[in-house]
């Protein structure tokens, strides 16, 4: 399969990343990030990006990542950078897209790890691709919509644009076109302080997502509140929820919810954090990650 390699990437001083557009057999483009690894035991763990981000790999996670002997391997999710646009495309329908890059990049099994709206799609590839996944990370992620026995607003500081989504794509369109001003108040004091901290990079990510139109931003959010093509109940593989109690975004019930409907999932809920500051708890998760792929 054809594709282009550019090593312009740099997530750190003296390691550069390779970006990568692989064309898919139907026509698509998937632009991707690596870290490679001449160790070929080395663990790869697939990166899900928020909504709005880029697929880049966490760079405030590759000193540990060093440490713990992983490999990163990130995407832009459709409609994002250089992405082909796929319309209506559900969660599920990512884990396909993950299993085509791994083969490009000759990756067998692989864990996967998510934030936020990068949590369902992470939980796609643990449900759909049973043989490959070894385990599974979900911060702060999204339950499905509609789920029984959860509210699913309830704690949602601003709605609004998950609820412009339920209302179709035009309604979303709209909503988009001219978007309430932004209220900090979803952001707790400890996100802030994060954001300004160690987790600016996050910043990195959302600006460049932005900087085409929201047109990813749209399908994500049409993807979380359509239904998402496999039941989380499938999942047997090993899965982390972690969640701060704190989370203004995306309330923690819904990591609660996942947790009584996946038979192998441990939650972590972190009484003080909200919806970024709940990624200081990243590290421990991706070292909870390497043990469970190791098992």
């Amino acid at each position: 399969m054809t594709h282009t390699m550019n090593l312009h990437w740099t997530p750190t001083p003296g390691q550069p990343g390779i970006e990568t557009d692989l064309h898919l057999p139907d026509g698509r483009t998937l632009h991707v990030y690596d870290t490679p690894s001449a160790d070929q035991n080395n663990l790869t763990v697939i990166w899900h990006h928020g909504t709005p981000n880029l697929g880049r790999p966490p760079v405030p996670l590759f000193e540990a990542a060093k440490r713990l002997g992983v490999r990163w391997v990130g995407f832009d999710r459709p409609s994002y950078g250089t992405s082909t646009p796929v319309p209506d495309r559900s969660v599920g329908s990512m884990a396909q897209d993950v299993a085509f890059i791994a083969d490009q990049l000759g990756i067998q099994h692989f864990a996967v790890m998510g934030h936020s709206g990068g949590g369902p799609h992470a939980l796609a590839c643990a449900a759909l691709l049973p043989e490959r996944v070894k385990a599974a990370v979900s911060l702060a992620g999204l339950a499905p919509y509609g789920a029984e026995g959860l509210d699913w607003f309830a704690g949602m500081h601003s709605p609004e644009s998950l609820q412009a989504s339920v209302a179709g794509r035009k309604a979303k369109e709209a909503f988009q076109a001219s978007p309430p001003e932004w209220d900090p108040e979803v952001f707790t004091g400890a996100d802030f302080e994060a954001l300004n901290g160690a987790w600016s990079w996050i910043n990195s990510v959302v600006e460049p997502a932005l900087a085409a139109g929201p047109e990813g931003l749209i399908d994500d959010d049409l993807a979380y509140v359509n239904p998402w093509g496999f039941d989380p109940a499938q999942i047997q593989v090993p899965v982390l929820l972690v969640h701060g109690e704190e989370d203004r975004m995306v309330p923690a019930s819904h990591s609660q919810w996942l947790t009584r409907h996946i038979a192998a999932a441990e939650l972590w809920l972190r009484p003080e954090e909200g919806h970024i500051s709940v990624l200081n708890q990243a590290e421990a998760a991706l070292e909870w990650l390497s043990k469970a792929a190791s098992r």
